[in-house]
This record gives structure tokens, C-alpha cells and sequence, in this order.
């Protein structure tokens, strides 16, 4: 009888990749207080000894399905900002993208909140989340700043940590107002956003008026 072989460490990383992945929709739709490895097994196609074999508890495995997540989502503007042309595009490009991504994947947002939250009580998460919330940042921060540029504002920029609380801030509430069965969250997270930005960028075109004249 031939023994099972120990995975390579690539090998190992990769497995638990796509356990993490395939698992996503499962923590999503129980959350972090609801699951365990037992319970996410027998609410998934793996069984629970091979979901301890790649991930020494629940945080483990959260921890990889929420950052495989969250590399995607950042570079989910890539393409708007890529593209865009001119600033009216490029605001309508973001706030559509906004609005699809709020709609289409609610359950695997609340499940970043969820450990975002969680985060102040588990040491645990504090270092992932840290990272993931930089990453989110700076994806934010790519748009603003590319707004600013076409429309032609170079100072009195808002931080890039002020520009991602506030939107972050409005999507978060939008996302519990839309999961609570809101109609119109959408729709008025778009709107909300869009005066959200024309207000950070309003003092910067103020100041380059005034430094014109």
C-alpha cells in the first residue's frame, strides 16, 4: 500500500489557494462568529479533515480567502482608470463599477467588514487586515487622484486616507441598507458618492483658482 506524499511547499501554498477560494461563498454566507472548520466542511465539498489538514483553524482559513479576495478587488478600477478619457467618464466608470460590485458580491463585503470588526478584538487578523486595508487605499486613492488630474486640480488634494474613509465610510452603510433589503441603497450610494468627491476635490479647484488670479 503506498503512502500518501507530504506536498511540496509550492504545492502546499497552492491547495490551500484554491481551498480558500472555493470556500469563499460558504464563510460569506455563515460569517466569522457562525463558522468553524466542521461547520464550513459540511457546508462545502471538502470534508473537514482535509480543511484541517491545509488550515490550522477558521482564522487560517478566512484569513486566505479574504486576501485572495481583496487582491482582486484592488485592481478593479484598473481598467476604468486605464481607459478613461476624460473626468465625466471616468466618475461614471467608478461609480458604475461601485454599484455592480455592491450589488453582484454584498455577502463576500460584509464578510471583509465582518473581520475588519473582528479585528479589534483578535490579534490574529490586526497585520492582514492592516495590509488589505492599505491596499484598498491606495486603490481608492488611484481614482481620486486621476479625477483630480483630468480635471485638471493639482493642489489642496485631500490625504488618500480621508478619501478612503468617506467612500469607505458611504459603501459600508450603502451595503447595510441594500443587505436589509433597500431598493434605492444603490442608487443613492452612487449619488452620495459623486458629491462626496466633488466635494473633496472642490477645495483643491479653489485653490488652483486662486492661485491663477
Amino acid at each position: 500500500m503506498r503512502t500518501p506524499t507530504t506536498p511540496t511547499p509550492e504545492k502546499f501554498e497552492q491547495r490551500r489557494a484554491e481551498l480558500g477560494e472555493a470556500t469563499l461563498q460558504t464563510l460569506a454566507t455563515l460569517g466569522y462568529a457562525r463558522t468553524s472548520l466542521r461547520e464550513i466542511a459540511q457546508n462545502s465539498a471538502f470534508s473537514h479533515g482535509v480543511l484541517h489538514y491545509y488550515f490550522s483553524d477558521k482564522t487560517d482559513l478566512i484569513l486566505c480567502s479574504v486576501r485572495q479576495y481583496k487582491a482582486r478587488c484592488v485592481t478593479r478600477y484598473d481598467s476604468v482608470v486605464d481607459q478613461a478619457q476624460d473626468h465625466d467618464r471616468l466618475l461614471k466608470g467608478f461609480l458604475d463599477t461601485l454599484g455592480e460590485t455592491l450589488r453582484d458580491e454584498a455577502p463576500l463585503h460584509r464578510l471583509w467588514y465582518d473581520l475588519r470588526a473582528q479585528a479589534m478584538f483578535e490579534a490574529a487578523f490586526q497585520g492582514d487586515v492592516a495590509v488589505i486595508d492599505k491596499s484598498l487605499e491606495k486603490m481608492i486613492w488611484n481614482v481620486v487622484a486621476r479625477l483630480a488630474q483630468l480635471a485638471g486640480v493639482s493642489e489642496g488634494l485631500p490625504s488618500p486616507a480621508l478619501a478612503y474613509a468617506t467612500i469607505d465610510g458611504v459603501f459600508q452603510q450603502a451595503l447595510l441598507k441594500h443587505l436589509s433589503g433597500d431598493k434605492k441603497a444603490i442608487a443613492t450610494m452612487k449619488r452620495d458618492v459623486a458629491a462626496l468627491l466633488a466635494a473633496l476635490l472642490s477645495p483643491a479647484a479653489r485653490a488652483r483658482a486662486c492661485a491663477a488670479n
